[in-house]
Order: structure tokens, then C-alpha cells, then sequence
């Protein structure tokens, strides 16, 4: 009886502990997988193939690092599996950094073949982890995360995938418009540093939201949730229960070792020494603030007023793909200059804008094919061969065709009202209603090539353009009425009657200052000062000097304020390039003024 009742009693102590044991081996592998996990099918991601002679080439490293040469030896040094395990335990991280041979194949790659690769990352890491740093702190995140860059771009912010994923943090389109980043042929902001950063860590903490585990977020991070819900659901089980080295075998080959590679990626950044690895590190700190910019300015006008080199803009402000920053009514862009040159801007932010406005004001359309940054190039380039003193005779023989022209006569036009829809432009507009982007600004008394969504414009075209494009018709306004412009054969002749007129009789040269008065806009008596223009850009736009504005304004000083009424000089003209002819043809139109129109006169009652 005894014995039946130590049995009985020994059954239930077993049944009793069944559960607890089952829990513990349960417990056992899962943490065998993390530290015992094997896979032979490793792929390495992108950031592993870095140009790193190009990279030591730019003009960040260049001039603000130099190459440490304490660690410098021959080849890496062999170290154990027990040792690399201790110091991974050793870093303050709150992310788990297990150690496995996956994790181990990492380590070996950055510190064998990718040595020259680390070597250039921890060079930039001086400029760009405080970056990083900062937007992981003010979104309360674990700072370790600030390594995900290195294995997503190599700290390259130009960085694009062969997937399109593009910027330090590799975004792709769709989650960069996502993330309310602006994704347009002259801005990328999935290529600023710092906005970009902003958004990363949002999307990181939403994804450890909604996992509660790192390790699962980063993996989200780099296939996306729906890629990892479904690898959760094969793995059946409590979704809860899940981290990604439960999950590791149902997750696509590239993800499974994203998270090794961002274990070794700490692991690298941290222990480097240990490997004689020679870092490039800061010869002079890089200290940077920013502005916040509506105006649209070229990196070459900030590089000419404030002796900046054109490289160093590209560096601290990547996200602008053609040295350009758009000037937008609706928007502002944030400019990272330098601490010591951001006063000097904001000093000099007038002289800035008007260095070579007419230049750098124009906006381009790029052709399919064509990069944005090559198309302004060209436009530049044929502008610069334009000399100011260029004679009128061989200015007007030599200027092309327009490629958009409609025939303004009262009969074939109607006035209509266009209103702006997102993503047009000029460009886009004129080619719709063919007419040319001077025209449009005439007609609506613009000053800028920029336009904002909504926006009404006033359009004269063809009868038929107009009723195909459905727009309302409306009362022409005041240039639009006034004589229209003549094509570029007629220039020609009137070119050609100019240049007689110079050097012939008194008679004719009246004849064709008549017929030059009638199709030219008469100059205005005043002028409304805008943002940003001062007396030399006015000046230069009406042919005229400073020192006549000043005279006919009584003023003593240089200042000028927005809607300021500016009274124009008398003899000043204007000209289409908004520059003064000094050419002997103009001279004597000038002279013949009267004359031309008293001849004029004369002619037409003799017709009568």
C-alpha cells in the first residue's frame, strides 16, 4: 500500500513539473537559434560594394579629415568567437546584439575586404551620426539604431539602390511621399540628412509599435510589415511570442540577414581599434546651422557673394539635385550653411539674389533623358556667350525663330483664364496654348518664372486652342491688348532698315523709328519694388543707372522696401533683354524720335 501510494505520488510530482520542463526547452531553443543559427546562403547587401576611393574623394573627407594611422598593420588579426561575444554583451545598447556564425560572416567582411569601407564611414559617421543622433534622441528611440545608414547606404546620401531606394536611409518612393517628403526633378528630400532622419526614426517607432520587439522592426524596416506578418503567420504559434530569430527560416534571404549585419554594424563602429583598422577622422570640426529659404537662389550666386565652394553647398545640402533651390510662394526650404556664414547671408541675402538674376532666375524644362542639372548648364552657357554690348543689328539678325507662336490677330484669338493645376509650369502652360512663357508674364505682370496651384491666368491663343481646352473666356487685360509682337523675319528687316538708317538720310531712319515705336510697349512711368530687387537690379531692367533712380527719386541712401512706387527716369528705354543697347543703330533711332513720328504723320494724310 505504501509503495502504490509513493507511486502514485511520484506520477503527479512528474505531471506537475511536465509543464515547467516544456517551458524551459521551449526557452532552451529559442535561444539556440539565436546563438546557434547557421545559414550558408548569405547575401550582402549593396553597401558592401562601396566606391571608396570615390568616396575619400569628396570634398567633405578631403578637407575636413585626415587619415589615423595608429592602427595601421598588415591585414586584420584574428580574433575568437569568444572574444567577439564578450565585447558584443559589453556595448550599452537596448537592442539584443546575440552573437552567431551569421553574425560572425558580418563581422568578417567588414573587417577583411570592407576595411577601406569602414575606414571612409567612420570618416563621414564625424559629420553625419550627430545627425542622427539627435533625430533618434527627440523621437525617443534606442541610439544604436543611428547604425542602420551604414548598412543601408554606407553613410553615402546620394546613395540609390538598384530598386530606386534612395538617400541615407534608403527610401523607397512610395514610403518617401509617405512620409510627406518631397520627390520632384529638383528636389529629393529623401537626401537630406536631417529631414530625412526625422522620418526615419517616425517610421521606426510606428513599426516598433506595432511589433513591440526591435528586432522585428528593423526587419520591417527592411522588407516592409506585410513581409514579416506573413513569415509570423508560417510560424504559427502566439503572434506575441515572436521575435526574428523565430521567424528567421520563413523570411526572405536579404532580410534574414539584415539583422546579423546591423549586429555587426555596431560591433564594427565600436571595436574598429581591434582590428587595425585606420580610421579618417576630423582635422577641423564641421559646425553648420540653417536657414529657411523661399526665394529661388542657385548655389553658384551663394558661392560667388559669399566665397563658398559650390562642393561644399552640394555636401551640406544634397537633397537640391541641380544646385537649385525652387523659390515657392507655399513653401520654404531649409539651406545648411556653415555657423560662420549663415550671418553673412542673411546680410548679403539681396546681393545674392541679384547676382545674375536674369541668369539664374530663368526656369528649364528638362527634355525626356535629360538630367535637370545638364539642361541648366546649357542654358547658362548660351546665355554667358551673350555680350551686353552686343550691336542691335546682329543681335536681331542672329536671334532664332520662337519655337511657339499663334497669330494675334482679333479675329483667330480669344482671351481666356487658365487656372494653375498641380505639377505645371510655365513651360508646360505656353506649349498647351502655344504661346511663348514671355507672353504669359506680360500678360499677368509677372516678374518670376514660378507659379503656385490655383493661380488664374490671363492667355490669349487661337479660337480653336481656347475651345478645346474648355477654359472660360474673359475680357483681354491691358498688354494683352496693346500691338503683338512680331516674328523674327520681321526683326530681321527691321534690322536691316536700322542699320541704313545709321548711316543714311534723316527721312528714312524717321520711317523706321515710326514703324519700331508702334510695336514696342511703351516704358512704364514707375515701378513697384518686389522682394529682393534692389537699385541695381531695377536699373539694369529699364536701362538705366543707379545714380539717374536715385536722381529721380531724391534719394540720398541706398534703401528700398517692398511696394515701394519707384519713379522711372525719362530717357530711360526697355529693352527684351532688359538691358540698355549701346549699339550706334539705337543711338540714333533715339536721336530721330520726333522727327519719325512727324514724318509718319505727314505720310499717312498724303495717302488720304
Amino acid at each position: 500500500m505504501t509503495k502504490r501510494i509513493l507511486h502514485i505520488a511520484l506520477v503527479a510530482a512528474m505531471a506537475i513539473l511536465a509543464p515547467a520542463t516544456a517551458d524551459a526547452d521551449k526557452a532552451r531553443n529559442v535561444l539556440d537559434i539565436k546563438t546557434d543559427i547557421t545559414d550558408s546562403n548569405i547575401v550582402f547587401p549593396e553597401s558592401y560594394e562601396l566606391d571608396t576611393q570615390k568616396m575619400l574623394e569628396g570634398w567633405y573627407l578631403k578637407n575636413y579629415t585626415a587619415t589615423d594611422d595608429r592602427y595601421k598593420r598588415q591585414g586584420d588579426v584574428n580574433v575568437s568567437d569568444a572574444t567577439i561575444r564578450d565585447r558584443l554583451s559589453k556595448l550599452n545598447t537596448v537592442i539584443e546584439m546575440p552573437f552567431n556564425q551569421i553574425v560572425r560572416s558580418y563581422i568578417d567582411r567588414y573587417t577583411a575586404k570592407s576595411r577601406p569601407a569602414v575606414a571612409t564611414m567612420l570618416g563621414l559617421s564625424l559629420y553625419y551620426m550627430p545627425i542622427f543622433e539627435q533625430a533618434l534622441e527627440e523621437a525617443g528611440l534606442p541610439l544604436e539604431l543611428k547604425y542602420l545608414p551604414v548598412i543601408e547606404s554606407g553613410l553615402n546620401p546620394n546613395a540609390v539602390s538598384k530598386h530606386g531606394a534612395t538617400g541615407l536611409w534608403q527610401f523607397m518612393l512610395a514610403t518617401g511621399k509617405g512620409l510627406d517628403l518631397e520627390i520632384s526633378s529638383l528636389v529629393d528630400e529623401r537626401r537630406d540628412p536631417y529631414l530625412s532622419s526625422k522620418k526615419a526614426a517616425k517610421y521606426l517607432k510606428d513599426l516598433h509599435d506595432t511589433y513591440n520587439d526591435w528586432t522585428l522592426a528593423i526587419a520591417a524596416y527592411n522588407c516592409g510589415p506585410g513581409t514579416v506578418n506573413k513569415a509570423i503567420r508560417r510560424a504559427g504559434g502566439d503572434p506575441a511570442q515572436h521575435d526574428f530569430w523565430s521567424i528567421y527560416y520563413f523570411l526572405p534571404a536579404e532580410t534574414r540577414g539584415y539583422v546579423p549585419m546591423f549586429i555587426a554594424a555596431n560591433y564594427v563602429m565600436n571595436y574598429y581599434p581591434y582590428h587595425n583598422i585606420s580610421p579618417v577622422l576630423a582635422t577641423k570640426p564641421l559646425v553648420t546651422d540653417t536657414l529657411m529659404i523661399s526665394d529661388r537662389v542657385h548655389f553658384n550666386q551663394i558661392s560667388k557673394v559669399l566665397d563658398i565652394p559650390v562642393d561644399e553647398l552640394r555636401v551640406l545640402n544634397p537633397q537640391f539635385r541641380s544646385d537649385l533651390i525652387p523659390g515657392r510662394p507655399d513653401r520654404q526650404y531649409t539651406l545648411v550653411l556653415p555657423s560662420q556664414q549663415v550671418h553673412a547671408y542673411i546680410m548679403s541675402e539681396n546681393d545674392i539674389l541679384a547676382y545674375d538674376a536674369d541668369k539664374y532666375a530663368q526656369r528649364t524644362e528638362a527634355q525626356p533623358g535629360e538630367q535637370p542639372d545638364e539642361r541648366l548648364a546649357q542654358v547658362i552657357e548660351s546665355e554667358e556667350a551673350v555680350e551686353d554690348d552686343t550691336p542691335l543689328e546682329q543681335s536681331a539678325a542672329e536671334e532664332p525663330a520662337p519655337v511657339r507662336r499663334v497669330t494675334n490677330s482679333p479675329e483667330s484669338t480669344k482671351t481666356i483664364s487658365h487656372k494653375v493645376e498641380p505639377g505645371e509650369t510655365l513651360a508646360s502652360i505656353s506649349d498647351k496654348y502655344k504661346v511663348t512663357p514671355e507672353d504669359i508674364k506680360s500678360w499677368n505682370n509677372m516678374t518670376r518664372n514660378s507659379l503656385r496651384t490655383g493661380q488664374m491666368l490671363r492667355i490669349t491663343t487661337t479660337a480653336a486652342i481656347a475651345d478645346a481646352s474648355g477654359a472660360k473666356e474673359t475680357a483681354p487685360s491691358r498688354q494683352q491688348t496693346q500691338a503683338p509682337r512680331q516674328e523674327s523675319s520681321w526683326k530681321k528687316d527691321s534690322a536691316k532698315k536700322q542699320t541704313a538708317t545709321a548711316s543714311g538720310s534723316s527721312k528714312s531712319g524717321s520711317k523706321t523709328g515710326t514703324a519700331k515705336k508702334k510695336t514696342e510697349p511703351k516704358t512704364p512711368v514707375t515701378h513697384n519694388v518686389k522682394s529682393g530687387e534692389n537699385l541695381t537690379v531695377i536699373a539694369k531692367k529699364y536701362g538705366t543707372t543707379v545714380a539717374e533712380l536715385k536722381k529721380a527719386n531724391n534719394m540720398t541712401g541706398d534703401e528700398l522696401h517692398p511696394g515701394d512706387a519707384l519713379k522711372l527716369p525719362r530717357k530711360g528705354s526697355v529693352s527684351k533683354s532688359g538691358k540698355s543697347k549701346k549699339s550706334k543703330s539705337s543711338t540714333v533711332k533715339g536721336k530721330s524720335k520726333k522727327s519719325s513720328s512727324k514724318t509718319s504723320s505727314g505720310k499717312k494724310k498724303r495717302k488720304k
